[in-house]
């Protein structure tokens, strides 16, 4: 894996419960699955392990993770899980995007523009060099939430 980043290794023991999140996904995942991604143009995969983690979403060709956030992720235990997960996610130069349960059931539209847009302008950018591990070369700003969730790209900082 040293200088492939296309590689997102997985753990055979993730396969199963992956397939088991497949089958019985959140009411949020089924919305933005049913909803938007599975019928958009470029590939999506649900419940897809990477590393030793499922991700909710990913997209291969826009280097692309969407995460759906429960309450459980606005917890002190929640957010250092996540911001940990996210950084090892980014070493495979992966873009994040964290959604809270509140964006897709009140604001659904703008989280697919904000989907919509991240793939097209990782799209736009796959053939220029990959940036260094921890370049600050994009700027990315999240989605605010009612109950003090919101997106993050990146960081692994959820907006409150």
């Amino acid at each position: 894996m040293d200088n492939d980043f296309s590689y997102t290794g997985y753990h055979r023991q993730s396969l199963e419960k992956a397939r088991n999140l497949r089958k019985n996904m959140t009411e949020q995942e089924r919305r933005l699955w049913y909803g938007f991604l599975q019928k958009y143009p470029v590939k999506f995969y649900k419940q897809r392990p990477i590393d030793f983690y499922i991700v909710d979403f990913y997209c291969s060709s826009a280097r692309l993770v969407i995460e759906l956030d429960g309450s459980q992720h606005y917890t002190e235990e929640g957010l250092e899980y996540d911001l940990i997960r996210t950084e090892i996610l980014e070493k495979y130069h992966l873009t994040v995007l964290r959604f809270s349960n509140t964006d897709i059931n009140c604001h659904f539209e703008a989280v697919c523009a904000a989907i919509d847009d991240t793939v097209k302008k990782n799209l736009s950018g796959a053939t220029r060099q990959l940036p260094f591990q921890g370049s600050q070369e994009d700027e990315r700003a999240p989605l605010a939430s009612p109950e003090g969730g919101g997106a993050t790209a990146g960081g692994g900082e959820v907006a409150r």
